[in-house]
């Protein structure tokens, strides 16, 4: 299955020592980039949180967000009497040198108090954040998903207005050559007739039309974008074929051979180059305004392909 760059994912695990929160934001990028947003008491499960995103995403740029609350009975300190003293006198101590030193607050003093907040080993707290980890990558992948197909389909529907094009192009082309025969033939007689007042007497009739004949088939070379009509149909079948029309198993092989997002991209700048030289070989305005439809098309879908993955 196609799948977006864009996406979010969030869960929380408890256990008898608190609970954590994991969240997951994704953006498009080239590459995969993972950054971290924790405290310290974490920062263990860092690398275990990286491996797991490395392992079921290619690409995207990914901020990772973890916070956790200790459990009530983990919070519970006591200030005792010799703390407080302890606390007293070395506070009248630092007052000798630094008079204006100020007294501690009620949050400093519990934070001082032995709480568990040390004892509390890290491998129980990097436990809690896997755990969490995992729903929310599977929110996140799933909504990465969901973006994704609705990518897809406006990319397919675009194909399709592409497949029109080229649909008109290949039903103009007799027409216009037609059109090119009429306007040569007219125009030869025209200067026979102001070279030579008498008539033709100075040219058979098979001359002319052999002459006709000659200069249309330097234009229909010229003009023939048979080539690249057959490509850019090519092209829109591996799109296709991408972004997984024809055989729901396309998007496995897809992923077993590299993103998906760089193969449209390459697809795309090929798209593009026949659509310049079908531009350049233009015999009329309508088809020049057929290879700009076409540039715009394939651009609007190479916008699309940026946040796939």
């Amino acid at each position: 299955m196609i799948k977006s760059m864009t996406g979010f994912g969030n869960a929380k695990a408890e256990q008898l020592i608190g609970a954590v929160t994991v969240e997951l934001k994704t953006v498009n990028s080239r590459y995969l980039d993972v950054q971290f947003r924790m405290p310290d008491e974490l920062r263990l499960a860092e690398h275990a949180i990286r491996e797991r995103i490395a392992s079921v995403l290619a690409r995207g740029k990914i901020e990772v967000r973890a916070s956790f609350v200790r459990a009530v009975g983990e919070q519970e300190t006591n200030l005792t009497p010799t703390l407080l003293h302890r606390v007293a006198e070395q506070l009248a101590l630092a007052r000798q040198t630094l008079p204006e030193t100020p007294s501690p607050t009620l949050t400093e003093l519990l934070s001082w108090s032995g709480t568990p907040q040390q004892s509390i080993e890290p491998e129980r707290w990097a436990k809690v954040c896997l755990d969490a980890l995992e729903p929310a990558l599977t929110q996140l992948i799933e909504g990465r998903q969901r973006e994704g197909q609705r990518l897809a389909e406006v990319m397919l529907a675009t194909a399709k207005q592409v497949h029109e094009v080229l649909h008109t192009v290949q039903q103009h082309m007799p027409a216009l050559l037609i059109a090119h025969r009429n306007r040569l033939s007219t125009k030869l007689k025209e200067t026979l007739q102001t070279a030579f007042p008498e008539g033709f007497a100075h040219i058979t009739g098979a001359e002319l039309t052999e002459r006709i004949a000659s200069e249309s088939s330097l234009f229909a070379i010229r003009i023939d974008v048979a080539e690249e009509l057959a490509r850019l149909g090519s092209h829109l079948t591996e799109l296709e074929f991408l972004l997984g029309k024809h055989d729901n198993t396309a998007s496995k092989k897809n992923n077993a051979s590299g993103s998906v997002g760089k193969r449209l991209d390459f697809l795309f700048q090929e798209m593009n180059r026949e659509a310049n030289t079908l531009g350049s070989k233009a015999g009329s305005m309508e088809m020049t305004q057929a290879a700009i439809d076409l540039k715009l098309l394939i651009e609007q879908m190479r916008e699309q392909a940026m946040n796939i993955g």
